[in-house]
């Protein structure tokens, strides 16, 4: 899942983001998604910036619950 902002995707040549699975860890950092119609999971404790050209496949867009379930996660890991 790609987490940086569009704005700072557009002029650097790296993104941030969190790997997605398919296998269920009960961590309090892992979000459950749905797409494709298959259940995974966000895994938000291995975020990480990598180069763009290693994004290849586009799975589609969370849902506002699944975004707003991940930006909890990550204010309540990295800010607060």
């Amino acid at each position: 899942m790609i987490i940086s902002p569009n704005e700072m995707n557009k002029f650097l040549r790296t993104t941030v983001v969190a790997p997605m699975t398919t296998r269920e860890r009960a961590y309090p950092t892992r979000v459950k998604i749905k797409h494709n119609d298959k259940v995974g999971w966000v895994a938000l404790d291995q975020i990480r910036t990598i180069d763009k050209k290693k994004v290849v496949k586009f799975l589609g867009k969370l849902s506002k619950q699944e975004r707003l379930n991940c930006k909890s996660v990550i204010k309540e890991t990295f800010v607060d």
